[in-house]
C-alpha cells in the first residue's frame, strides 16, 4: 500500500519549526553583547520607518473630568499621511511629574475601552471585559496613561477602500509587507512617536515611562519595549508564547507575523532584549490561542536571559484563571513589586 500524499502546507511549516534553530538565538555569552545585534536584527525585520524626531503638534479634540483624573482626547502627524489618534489620562490626587504607561489594545473596537467609555460618544462610560480599562488602572495606582488608537483598530480602521478584511488589520499588513515594512512594526515606530509627545511635556516622568497591552497589544507593548531605549517597563499580556506552539500552530491575524523572524530569534529572545527592564508577563491558564505549556517555555528561556544579565529578579510570570484577557489585580501587582516603591 502506497504512503499517503503528503499536501498540508501547515504539516511543512512545523516539521521546518521543529527542527530550525534560530541564528540569533541567546546560547550564553555576554548579554549586552548579544542584546546589541539582537536589537539591531528586530528592527530591521520590523521595517521601522525612520526615526522622526520633529516634535509632535498636538491637538486637543476634548477634555472630560473623571473620578479618577482628566481624560483629554489628542491627535497629532506621526509620519506623513498618518495621523496618531489617543487619550492623555492624568491621575488625580497625584503631584507630577507622573509615571507613566502608554496602554495599547488588541483586536478590538479600540482605544475607548482603555478608558471604559462609549465608542461614539466618550462621555458615556461603560462596563468593559476581561479588565482592558487600562487607563482607568493606571489612574487607581497613581499613573498618568497615553492610550494609542494603533493602526487599523477602531478610529484608525481601514476606511478608503471598498473591500476590507473582516479582522481588520489583514489588508494594512499586506500592503506593509509590499513597502518592505510591517504593521507591527508601524505600531512601534507610533509607540515611539507617543514617547515623543510625551517628552514635550513637563508633567511626564520619563524615568518611569512603560508599555502595556493585551492580545494585539501585548505584542506591540514587547517589541517596542525590547527596541526603544525609552520604554523603562512592560506588561504584555496574552501575546507571549512560543512561536513554535502560537503563531506557527493556531490560526493568528497577520499583523502578528514578522517575516524571517524565526530564522533569527524566538520570542523568548525578543524579551531578552528587555533586560534588565522590569517585565511583567500576563498570561491565561484557558487562554487559546497562546497555550500555557509554550508560555511558560517562552517564559523560562527568557527569565535565563535576565538571570545571565545580573537581573533575575526583574522579571515576573503571571498566570490568570481564565482566558485571552488581561488580569489586572495581579498584573499591577507584580509589576509595582518590581519597580520603585515611589510608583505605588
Amino acid at each position: 500500500m502506497s504512503e499517503p500524499l503528503q499536501l498540508s502546507p501547515s504539516v511543512l511549516h512545523r516539521r521546518l519549526t521543529a527542527e530550525l534553530r534560530p541564528r540569533l538565538r541567546y546560547a550564553g555569552g555576554d548579554v549586552a553583547t548579544w542584546q546589541a545585534a539582537a536589537r539591531t536584527k528586530i528592527i530591521e525585520l520590523l521595517g521601522l520607518p525612520a526615526p522622526v524626531r520633529t516634535p509632535p503638534v498636538a491637538r486637543t479634540h476634548w477634555r472630560l473630568e473623571d473620578p479618577l483624573g482628566t481624560i483629554e482626547m489628542i491627535s497629532f502627524e506621526s509620519e506623513p499621511g498618518s495621523d496618531l489618534v489617543g487619550y492623555l489620562c492624568l491621575p488625580r490626587g497625584v503631584a507630577p511629574p507622573y509615571p507613566t504607561v502608554i496602554c495599547l489594545q488588541g483586536h478590538s473596537t479600540g482605544m475607548h475601552l482603555s478608558i471604559g467609555r462609549d465608542a461614539e460618544d466618550e462621555r458615556t462610560p461603560i462596563e468593559v471585559a476581561g479588565d482592558r480599562d487600562f487607563a482607568l488602572g493606571a489612574l487607581r495606582r497613581g499613573f498618568a496613561a497615553l492610550c494609542i488608537e494603533q493602526r487599523s483598530f477602531g478610529r484608525r480602521r481601514e476606511q478608503d477602500q471598498d473591500q476590507v478584511s473582516p479582522h481588520g488589520c489583514h489588508d494594512a499588513a499586506m500592503h506593509a509587507l509590499m513597502l518592505g515594512r510591517t504593521l507591527v512594526g508601524e505600531r512601534v515606530f507610533d509607540v515611539d512617536r507617543g514617547i515623543d509627545y510625551l517628552a514635550g511635556r513637563d508633567d511626564i516622568d520619563l524615568s518611569r515611562l512603560g508599555v502595556l497591552g493585551n492580545s494585539g497589544g501585548g505584542t506591540v507593548a514587547l517589541y517596542a519595549a525590547a527596541v526603544l531605549d525609552r520604554v523603562r517597563f512592560a506588561m504584555p499580556s496574552c501575546a507571549v508564547c512560543t512561536f513554535a506552539d502560537s503563531i506557527m500552530a493556531i490560526y493568528h491575524c497577520a499583523d502578528n507575523y514578522v517575516p524571517r523572524m524565526l530564522t533569527e530569534l524566538e520570542q523568548a529572545d525578543v524579551l531578552g532584549c528587555l533586560a534588565p527592564k522590569p517585565l511583567v508577563v500576563v498570561a491565561g491558564r484557558e487562554d487559546p490561542i497562546f497555550p500555557l505549556s509554550g508560555v511558560r517555555a517562552c517564559y523560562q528561556d527568557a527569565a535565563a536571559i535576565y538571570a545571565a544579565a545580573g537581573a533575575a529578579d526583574a522579571c515576573r510570570l503571571v498566570i490568570g484563571d481564565g482566558g485571552h484577557r488581561f488580569y489586572a489585580e495581579a498584573g499591577w501587582a507584580a509589576l509595582l513589586d518590581l519597580l520603585d516603591p515611589r510608583d505605588g
